[in-house]
Formats: C-alpha cells, sequence, structure tokens
C-alpha cells in the first residue's frame, strides 16, 4: 500500500507511522500485552446479571404501571433500543405472602415492590425477604414522595436497599436494573478490565430517580455513539460491558467512601450541594465533597448541582461545572457536560487561551489531526489529560491509562510527543482489528488498520472463513509471537465480497441457467465478463482502490470450499494483478475482470465434476471473493516472495526417521501456483528438516531442483491483463533471476570441476535452489515456526489441518522476516478406526500391494479399469494421455461405472513432465487411483496439490507404488487382459468379477485381488 516506517510492539506486529520524522525522544510503546486480544476480557464483564425480577405490587398499582406502559414490555423495548444484552423476565404477584412462597422456590435476582400490597406492606415484606436471602437486592418503587413518606413513617427501612419515586418515566426501569448490576459487578469489573465508574450523589428520590435513568441513558447511548470506528455489532455489545458504571450515595459518608475505595477508576462525578453529613443535612456537604476530590484528582471531570443559584460561585471556585436544577433546559445542559467534559463528543482542539484549532470525532480523526495541530494544543491537552479522559470515552481503558500513567513534562519537545501520541493511538486502532471482521462503511474505511473487511451481504465462503478463524487463533496464543519476535506473523490484509454479490450480479445479469451441465467453460466466462458488477459494489470497490495500491490477489471463497469433511480445493479460479496503473479507472478494470472471472468459475466442470462426489449440487453452490493483499516483494520488474508453500500435520508417507504425525511440508521460490499445482517442490518434514530424500546427492539435487518459478510483472504489461497466461503470472527460469535477492539468498553455487554446490552465492557457477539458509542455517526459522503454527490449527479445528503461506526473507532493507498465512482448511487424514485384515496369503495371491496407500477400507465393486499403457509411453505425450483419460471417464460416468485408475508419477500435476496432467473432469467418476513411480516417470508424490487433496477429502483410495521396492504391481496380470477400448496411449478394461481392493488405513497398506480368482 504506502511505504511504512515500522515501530515494534511487544507482539511483534508492525505498526504504522503516518509521519515517520526524527524525535529526540523514542515513542514509549502502547502496552500491547495488557491489551485484550480477541475482547475476551469483554466476555468477562457484566458476570452477575438480572435475569430474573420479582415485582410485588397491588392490582391497582399494575394497573397504573400499565397505564403507563407494560413493566417487561417496557424493559424489553429500552434493552432493544440500545442495543443491550438480553432483557430480564418479570414475575408478577399482588401478594406479599405469595411473593415469600415463589421466593421460596425461584431463584431471583432482583425484587421490586410497590408500598402498599394487599396482605402486607412493603417493609414487612422486605424484612421477610431478607430472612430468607439476605443478599437478594429490594427496591421500593412508590408513586410519590407522599406515598413513599407514608409507607416508611416511623418503620425501619434497613431491609430496603434503594427507594424510587415512579413518574411514568420508563426509562427508570432500565436504571434500576442496570444500577443494580453495577453494583454486584463494580468490585470484579474494575479488577478485570480497569472499569471506569460515575458517582452521583442525591439524597433526593426525586432527584436522583429522575436523574439516575437520565445519566444511564446518556451514557449507554454516548458509549454506543463512540464505539462504532471499524467495529462489528457483537463486539460493540461486548465492548457495551465496559461502559462507566455508576454509583450512587446518598450522604457524604457514602460518596466519600465510594471515591475513595474506587479512587483509580473514577470517570466523574455528579453531586447535589446539600445533603447529610454526620447525619444532618449540611449546605456545604457537596462543596466539601468536590474540594476533597480536586485535591485528589486535579482533572476529574465534575458537575454540581443546586437549586440555589447562588452555589455557582462556590463551584466556579473548586472549579466544576454549575447546573442549576431550575432550569428549564436541565436535561440538555447534562447531555452537554457529557459531550465537552466526559469526552462523549468530538475532540476540540484549543489553544491555552481557548481558541478552537480543530476537531476530531473518532480515533482515526484524532491520529491524523494530531499531526497538524499547533504545539501549543499538544502541550495544552496533553498536560491536562484531556487525550486520556477523551480515549476512555471510548472504553479504550488500557490506552487511556497508559497516557495518564505518562506525563507530558517528560517530553523534551512538543514533536517527540505528538509522536508518542500518534503512534499509540495508531498501535492500538490496529490492534483491536485482529481477529474482527469489519463491515466496509465508505465514511471509516482504512485499509491501513483494517485487516479483515467485509462487502455485501450473505456469508465470506470457507476460505475466507479460514483465514478469520486463523486470526482468531493467532490472538488467542500470543505466545507466538513472543517466541519469534524477529518475525511479522500475520494474515495479509484482506477484503471479502460476500455471496450476496454473487447473487445480486447472477440475478441482474440473468446468469443462473449456466449452472445446468453440459456448457462449455469459455462460453461461462464469456458471458460472465459481459455481465455488469452491481452498482454498489463497483462503488465500494473504487473507495476501496482509492487507498489500496498494492498488488492484490484476487481469490474464490465458495460455500463448499474447505468445508470441514470434504473440503474443496484449487477447483476454482485466482488471480493476480500489479494494481499499479496510474489511472484508478484501469485498474478498477482489471479488478473487476478478475472478479467476474472468480464468479464464473462457480459454474465450470470441474468444480460441477467434484460436486457430483458429493451431497451437494451445483445450483447450491455461491461464491464470495477474497481480494488480498498480495504477498511478496518487488525484485526489479518482478513482484514475489522468496518462498511460497504448503504444510499439513499429517504426513501421508513418511521416511527413514519421520513419524506420520511430524507433517509435512512443501516449499517453492516464487508463487505458490507451483506448490498448489502439484510443480516442481522441495518436500521436507518440519520437525526434521535435514532428511531431504530429494537432495540425498550432488546428483539429486541437480535433477531435482526447482528450476522455474512463477511472479506477477510491476511494469511493461498490457492493460488487458494476460488471465488466461498462468492466472497472470510471469513463468520465469531461476538462471534469469539470479542477481535478484531472494534467489541469492536461497541458492547454492555448482562447481563442475569439483561436483559439489557450494553454499556461498557469491561465487561464480550456476546457482542452484538449496534452500540451504532456511533449512539449515536458519537465516528464516520456517521449520520451527510451521511446526508450532500447525499445532495451533490443529488444536483450533480439532483435526488435522494443512495451512498455506509464504515467506518473505530478511534484507539489509528490511531485517524483519515475514511470514504470511494464506489458507487454512481442514484436512483429511485419510485413517479410519475400522480395522481391515490383511493377511500374508492376500499378498501372495495380490495383483497389487502396497505400502503407501490412503485410505481405510474393502471395496469390491470395480470392474472397470483405466490403464495406462507400457508400450509406447512417452513423457512428452502425457497431455495426450490425459484427454484420453477424459473421454474414457465421460463414457463410464455416463454408464454410472467407478473404475480404476492406473499410471505412472503424479496424478493432476501442472507439470506434464512429472505427470498426467487430468483435471477433475477428466477422472470425475474414479473409484481408485494407483500411481505409480517407475522408470518412466520417477516424481515424488505431491500431497501438496490441490488435486491430491480433494482426492483424498473424498475417500477416494490413493495407491502408491515404487518400482522396484517390496511394492508391486503384476503387469502380466493387466496385460494380458483384453482390452475393451484400446486408444494409443490408454487401455480400457472390463473384468468379469469386481476387483477386492483393501486398504489398512493404520499401516497404510493395500492389496488388490483378482475377483474371479478370490472367488473360485
Amino acid at each position: 500500500m504506502t511505504p511504512w516506517t515500522v515501530f515494534s510492539d511487544s507482539f511483534g506486529e508492525d505498526v504504522q507511522n503516518p509521519n515517520p520524522e526524527e524525535t529526540t525522544m523514542p515513542p514509549k510503546p502502547f502496552p500491547q500485552t495488557q491489551y485484550y486480544p480477541n475482547f475476551k476480557i469483554f466476555m468477562e464483564l457484566m458476570a452477575s446479571k438480572v435475569g430474573e425480577i420479582l415485582l410485588v405490587s397491588s392490582p391497582y398499582d399494575a394497573f397504573i404501571l400499565e397505564q403507563d406502559g407494560s413493566l417487561a414490555s417496557r424493559i424489553i423495548n429500552e434493552y432493544s433500543g440500545l442495543n443491550l444484552s438480553k432483557p430480564p423476565r418479570v414475575t408478577r404477584t399482588p401478594s406479599g405472602y405469595d411473593a415469600l412462597d415463589i421466593i421460596k422456590t425461584n431463584a431471583f435476582d432482583l425484587v421490586i415492590t410497590m408500598p402498599h400490597l394487599e396482605d402486607m406492606d412493603a417493609v414487612m415484606l422486605s424484612k421477610s425477604i431478607k430472612q430468607l436471602q439476605p443478599d437478594l437486592p429490594i427496591i421500593l418503587l412508590a408513586h410519590s414522595v407522599r406515598g413513599l413518606y407514608s409507607a416508611m413513617e416511623e418503620r425501619d427501612r434497613t431491609h430496603i436497599d434503594k427507594f424510587f419515586i415512579w413518574t411514568g418515566n420508563s426509562d427508570l426501569l432500565m436504571a434500576l436494573v442496570k444500577n443494580v448490576e453495577d453494583q454486584l459487578n463494580v468490585d470484579s469489573d474494575t479488577d478485570r478490565a480497569g472499569v471506569r465508574l460515575f458517582v452521583l450523589v442525591e439524597d433526593s428520590p426525586v432527584y436522583y430517580s429522575i436523574l439516575l435513568p437520565l445519566i444511564y441513558k446518556e451514557i449507554v447511548s454516548q458509549t454506543q455513539s463512540v464505539l462504532g470506528e471499524g467495529l462489528n455489532e457483537e463486539h460493540l455489545l461486548l465492548k457495551m460491558r465496559a461502559r462507566p458504571k455508576i454509583l450512587l450515595a446518598e450522604n457524604y459518608e457514602e460518596a466519600k467512601s465510594l471515591c475513595d475505595r474506587y479512587r483509580d477508576y473514577l470517570f466523574g462525578i455528579i453531586s447535589d450541594a446539600r445533603f447529610p453529613l454526620d447525619g444532618k443535612l449540611n449546605d456545604d456537604a457537596g462543596p466539601t465533597l468536590l474540594s476533597h476530590l480536586r485535591r485528589e484528582i486535579p482533572d476529574l471531570p465534575m458537575l454540581m448541582m443546586s437549586s440555589d443559584a447562588e452555589n455557582r460561585r462556590r463551584a466556579e471556585a473548586i472549579p466544576a461545572v454549575f447546573l442549576d436544577k431550575n432550569s428549564p433546559n436541565l436535561l440538555t445542559e447534562i447531555h452537554d457536560f457529557f459531550l465537552e467534559h466526559l469526552g462523549f463528543g468530538d475532540f476540540i482542539f484549543r489553544l491555552s487561551d481557548g481558541t478552537e484549532v480543530d476537531r476530531a470525532s473518532s480515533l482515526r480523526e484524532l491520529e491524523m489531526k494530531i499531526a497538524k495541530v499547533p504545539d501549543e494544543c499538544i502541550w495544552y491537552h496533553a498536560g491536562r489529560n484531556h487525550f486520556s479522559n477523551w480515549i476512555m470515552g471510548r472504553s479504550e481503558i488500557t490506552l487511556a491509562n497508559h497516557f495518564r500513567s505518562v506525563s507530558a513534562e517528560e517530553f523534551d519537545t512538543a514533536e517527540s510527543l505528538r509522536e508518542y501520541l500518534i503512534s499509540n493511538i495508531h498501535a492500538l486502532r490496529k490492534w483491536r482489528q485482529k481477529g474482527v471482521i469489519t463491515k466496509f462503511r465508505a465514511e471509516n474505511f482504512d485499509a491501513d488498520i483494517m485487516d479483515f473487511v467485509k462487502m455485501g451481504q450473505g456469508s465470506i465462503g470457507g476460505k475466507a472463513r479460514g483465514l478469520a478463524f486463523m486470526s482468531i487463533l493467532l490472538q488467542e496464543n500470543p505466545y507466538i509471537f513472543k517466541k519469534y519476535p524477529d518475525i511479522v506473523i500475520q494474515i495479509p490484509r484482506t477484503t471479502v465480497i460476500g455471496t450476496g454479490g454473487f447473487e445480486a450480479f447472477v440475478k441482474e445479469n440473468n446468469l443462473r441457467h449456466l449452472s445446468k451441465e453440459g456448457i462449455a467453460d469459455q462460453d461461462i466466462r464469456s458471458q460472465f465478463l459481459h455481465g455488469q458488477m452491481p452498482a454498489w459494489l463497483r462503488e465500494q470497490l473504487a473507495i476501496f482502490l482509492a487507498q489500496v495500491q498494492c498488488p492484490l490477489s484476487v481469490r474464490s471463497s465458495s460455500l463448499l470450499e474447505d468445508a470441514h469433511f470434504q473440503p474443496y480445493a484449487g477447483l476454482y479460479e485466482t488471480y493476480m494483478i500489479p494494481n499499479n496503473d496510474p489511472d484508478p479507472g484501469v485498474r478498477l478494470e482489471q479488478l473487476l475482470q478478475a472478479i467476474k472471472r472468480v464468479y464464473a468459475s462457480t459454474y465450470f466442470e470441474n468444480p460441477k465434476a467434484f460436486t457430483r462426489k458429493t451431497i451437494a449440487s451445483p445450483q447450491e453452490e455461491s461464491m464470495a471473493v477474497i481480494v488480498q493483499e498480495l504477498t511478496g516483494r518487488p525484485s526489479g520488474d518482478y513482484f514475489y516472495p522468496a518462498i511460497a508453500g504448503v504444510t499439513q500435520s499429517y504426513n501421508y508417507y513418511p521416511v527413514a526417521r519421520m513419524s506420520a504425525e511430524d507433517g509435512i511440508a512443501h516449499i517453492a521460490l516464487g508463487m505458490g501456483r507451483i506448490v498448489m499445482e502439484g510443480e516442481q517442490t522441495l518436500r521436507f518434514s518440519p520437525r526434521h528438516p535435514s532428511i531431504l530424500p530429494q537432495f540425498s546427492t550432488v546428483d539429486d539435487i541437480l535433477v531435482n531442483a526447482q528450476r522455474f518459478f512463477y511472479a506477477l510483472k510491476l511494469k511493461g504489461y498490457p492493460k488487458q491483463l494476460r488471465f488466461d497466461q498462468y492466472a497472470n503470472l510471469e513463468r520465469r527460469d531461476v538462471t534469469d533471476a539470479e542477481m535478484e535477492l531472494p534467489v541469492s539468498l536461497l541458492s547454492g553455487t555448482y562447481i563442475p570441476d569439483e561436483h559439489r554446490i557450494r553454499e556461498s552465492r557469491h561465487m561464480k557457477g550456476v546457482k542452484v535452489l538449496t534452500f540451504s539458509q532456511v533449512l539449515k542455517h536458519r537465516l528464516f526459522p520456517l521449520p520451527d515456526l510451521l511446526s508450532d503454527l500447525v499445532e495451533i490449527g490443529k488444536k483450533g479445528m480439532g483435526c488435522p489441518v494443512e495451512i498455506e503461506f509464504s515467506v518473505n526473507l530478511p534484507s539489509p532493507n528490511d531485517p524483519r522476516g515475514e511470514f504470511y498465512f494464506l489458507q487454512m482448511r481442514p484436512m483429511a487424514s485419510g485413517m479410519s478406526a475400522s480395522q481391515i485384515d490383511i493377511r500374508p496369503s492376500d499378498v501372495e495371491n495380490a495383483i497389487c500391494y502396497s505400502t503407501q496407500a490412503l485410505g481405510n477400507g474393502q471395496i469390491a465393486g470395480l470392474k472397470d479399469i483405466i490403464l495406462v499403457k507400457r508400450s509406447g509411453f512417452k513423457a512428452e505425450a502425457t497431455i495426450a494421455m490425459a484427454n484420453e483419460i477424459g473421454q474414457l471417464n465421460r463414457d463410464l460416468q455416463r454408464d454410472g461405472l467407478p473404475y480404476l485408475l492406473v499410471g505412472p508419477g503424479r496424478w493432476g500435476s501442472a507439470d506434464r513432465w512429472l505427470g498426467i496432467p487430468v483435471r477433475w473432469r477428466d477422472i470425475s467418476n474414479v473409484g481408485a487411483v494407483i500411481e505409480l513411480r517407475n522408470e518412466q516417470l520417477r516424481a515424488d508424490p505431491s500431497q501438496g496439490s490441490h488435486f491430491f487433496q480433494n482426492l483424498t477429502a473424498l475417500g477416494i483410495p490413493y495407491i502408491t507404488i515404487t518400482e522396484p521396492s517390496k511394492d508391486f504391481i503384476d503387469w502380466n496380470w493387466f496385460e494380458v487382459k483384453r482390452p475393451l477400448a484400446d486408444l494409443h496411449y490408454v487401455a480400457h478394461i472390463r473384468l468379469e468379477d469386481p476387483l477386492i481392493l483393501k486398504i489398512d488405513g493404520q499401516t497404510s497398506t493395500a492389496v488388490i485381488l483378482d475377483g474371479q480368482a478370490n472367488h473360485a
């Protein structure tokens, strides 16, 4: 996107500084280790909730409440209107004795009683309830002060916790419940998260019955109004739990006790001027309390309220804001107090004389405006904790505390203070996006901090879901950042277009009929490319591109992709675009074309062929699209990562001292296409990186080393991008890139005279990709990091996993290496709990035996065989072989006949020199596969390819036979059979009796028995 200046935070994440200027004092880092990853701390707040309320009132009182608005429905409406958590349930009874019986058999969190009941008064009821449940809160709700005091006259009031006056304002009902909850949770929530609290000092039930609901509604609504920047609805609701609490005090001693006890958490105070002190009404109680607090907490927001206008002078002397209780605009004035003094409104930048300079309404604007305002503004506000107070109003408690803990006097210059503020605000904004899927909104979209954004409605699809889940797992396992402090571990910045975009595009352009069978891929693509993108999506993408000017990948994320038990992998299209044309219109059209091509692939024959093997239907499929920052670095005219690869937690083909559970990784230079298409890669176990069967000797290295790679061209490309050629990538020879840093770092030098490969890249000679700087010398700790990340993924998904990744190596200009997650999906292990007995006699009588087999069970329904003939085999003819296999497959699919596929090399490889490049539509009815490794094609098995992943996901047995070894295939048995169809390279054999296939998934052994001989 744009060049970054990087500050290291304690989690190892990049923090962008938008104003990278020299400072005389480095910014103090925002304490990330104290921040709440994945909002978990908010889930622990407000643990004690009022879920059940017992309302005890006479029928007449109940009637009045109903006339003013049903108590239960009004509570529900207030909760819903303010998006609060689940509202409580209300149980009514007119009888005090019935209430006692109900309490004995049911659990309640709050009792609200009216003064006059049919069989006892409120005082007697409260006393009886406290005898049963001493800690159960009881509130007396009267219709008037007269009714309250007539009920309380000369009576013991100690059993009633609070008294309120019902004036018909339904907001009071919510305030009663919230106030009880605040009292129940204040100790735990201040300890856990430093939640702030607000103290209201008022002895008049009339006034606090008016003020308390007003303050609650103000705090809730104002908190909601400032929380929305970049957060999703779930996290908004969670952060609401961290809103300031309100505690009510009715006398001086109670108020001072609360303020002293919660001194470190006080957010503000509203106090009457006259209330009891030492048991007597005292005109000086309010000024005395506020003066004490001003000395203790100089910057605490204070409001004094009084019906005596003469107290204004006393308030100003403290100083505190003063409001006249008799003012007709009292409610508006209280609202203004919250906006101006508690950080709920705009942050108003002022000079020391009060002159307004600028305003900020969000954290993003605050960060931007701090960079521009005069030095005097910075000193003025920082010296009075205005930044801390304003940020506290947004429930960003940790950063607010951090700002408060640092004095402006610690900085030598305004610029160093400015830099400190900017970098820490930016760190907060960036980190609170981790693990969050943010809905795209044009007015606050910020590509720099929003790691995962969703456009439109509908599902984000399986692939995006895996990315989002991995993002969450990283936040839940922060140790990984501390273990690898010199490595940036992250997911590329991602924007997902929900399936609603695909549905709208298909509907508006009448394309649904293309989901039917029998339509050629090129015809589908053509019609999709001629379609018009929905106006809303085109507009949002234009806004997106205005901020994002880095290379992009455009990837599928279908509903069925990466499903837990039958993950689709590599069936849909992926495209890369440089996104650097000076004309924004050209960049937009290139992106739209890539998206349309991904949309079109939803209805291609390959996904349809795969879907026929599942319970889904093509009509059920829908497509989300991932538009993702392409990972890599510029190298000359090209862009590519040093390493791309895939790692799996389960290794189907362990060798030497490896175990299957040690996992396997496939890596290559450049873009990951070479790995996913099953082309030439380096295979190693992350737990045993020194065991490299492909590199056993110098001759092996020279034969098996990677010779070409894929990269994105950044300069000199046509405006009509070559999407049909390697998805717009360039296939480059490694020898053409020897001077580029990634090739230089990953290569050794072959010395023909010595027949040796020297690890020095500076020697003259042919460069050979060995990856020894990574696997042996640990320039980048890839093996260890892969092992740790696979364990995190495996525990998180509860099954074996496969992770696609890319790596940027440390360089002189950028000493920190980078590891990017590109995808995580569940992996079909090929194992089963059922026991399959393969006896010695089975091996003796087998026509095929393998110790490298995937699957489990016994299959006895295969009567057809498609066999690649040994006679006349030519490696250069593998494309023709794939076409012949596809022809026979279509005939067998039409008749509903599964078959055994037998042939040499790596099935499904895009490199025709490594195997036969069949696609799904060529083998869609296959029942079992045999991969032969012999003198015809001896490619290592590529379990990292999408083709291989899909085979195992469908439970199709996959048998590898290496010749010569103890594994074998009886060629005589196959070749004496008369073929039903004998093509140039491939034969179709039909048997009278079906083959018997046995696979023991526990030992990875398999036998195939002649059904006719076994029957005899």
